[in-house]
């Protein structure tokens, strides 16, 4: 690919991004909720917390082991009420859903290879409690850092970040009361000799209530959405918006499609710029490589760019 950038006159990358209210990412936030309170009580909890939403309905399942109480059921409804489902006519309803907790403790398989690392096991010192730890998989990690933006990430995905950050902020604030928390956003931009110089397409999918007519969603979403948030030396003339082009989107979240946490694991790394090992994040402690390793290969590549030895890593 970067020999590709670097020689090409002209090279489209699209990359995209989900709201907060979109099926997986609802369900990426409940696992990672869950996991935020073991580890509040309980640093070294064991934690692979799935869960999965479908109409009216929550499923919690996977593997934890802790010392901690976590009132799995209670943070579940927190979540998604946060996220504003808070009505039944708006694809879901944190009061009313049912929640089903399916956990049990981590295996005492992994686990043992966990507490006691394979290259510490014949050790005889007691040795640093880090140094000891296992990691609970195998795994292919990968870390990227590009300096088109200022966090260190390929322009494609940090716009369609920001566009999808943008609708829950307008629709929170009742800037565009209409919305709903469903939605999605793709940015195309035109690349020229490995740099980015210009927006080629957006696209917008938004969740919202029956009484806005097309044209009125797409103007908010253009004029308040889209081009607050997407510089404008990057917008011409020949750019494309499209704004729920497939038309009404009125039928959203839980109700319109079913939601897995891990399904969104390009929208949480680089926009598909880097390759991917397949891990994915949500719901895992840190003796999860997938997710523990694909920080620390992050970390390398943003130091490595933020030092001027590379414009992408």
């Amino acid at each position: 690919m970067t020999t590709t950038f670097d020689s090409s006159p002209k090279l489209l990358f699209t990359s995209e991004s989900v709201t907060e209210g979109h099926p997986d990412k609802i369900c990426d936030q409940i696992s990672d909720a869950v996991l935020d309170a073991v580890l509040t009580d309980d640093p070294f909890g064991r934690v692979a917390c799935e869960t999965s939403v479908k109409t009216g309905l929550v499923l919690v399942f996977g593997e934890i082991t802790t010392s901690a109480y976590v009132d799995i059921d209670t943070i579940a409804r927190n979540v998604i009420r946060d996220i504003g489902y808070t009505h039944s006519d708006h694809g879901f309803d944190a009061d009313t859903c049912g929640v089903i907790v399916a956990i049990k403790e981590q295996s005492p398989e992994i686990a043992g290879g966990v507490t006691k690392a394979l290259e510490n096991r014949t050790r005889t010192d007691a040795g640093d409690i880090y140094d000891e730890t296992g990691a609970g998989d195998q795994g292919m990690m990968i870390g990227y850092a590009s300096n088109e933006t200022e966090e260190l990430l390929p322009l494609p995905i940090s716009l369609a970040h920001k566009i999808a950050r943008r609708l829950a902020e307008v629709r929170k604030n009742g800037e565009i009361g209409y919305l709903l928390p469903d939605g999605k956003s793709q940015v195309t931009v035109e690349y020229a000799y490995g740099k980015p110089v210009r927006v080629d397409t957006v696209v917008v999918s938004t969740q919202h209530l029956p009484e806005p007519g097309n044209d009125e969603i797409e103007r908010d979403v253009t004029e308040l959405v889209i081009k607050r948030v997407v510089p404008a030396e990057l917008l011409d003339h020949q750019t494309n918006y499209y704004v729920n082009p497939s038309g009404r989107f009125e039928i959203g979240g839980p109700l319109a499609d079913a939601g897995l946490t891990g399904r969104k694991i390009i929208v949480d790394t680089y926009g598909g710029m880097a390759r991917h090992g397949g891990g994915a994040f949500s719901g895992k402690d840190a003796t999860k490589v997938d997710r523990s390793a694909a920080y620390a290969a992050r970390y390398v590549a943003k130091n490595v760019v933020a030092a001027g030895l590379a414009d992408r890593f």
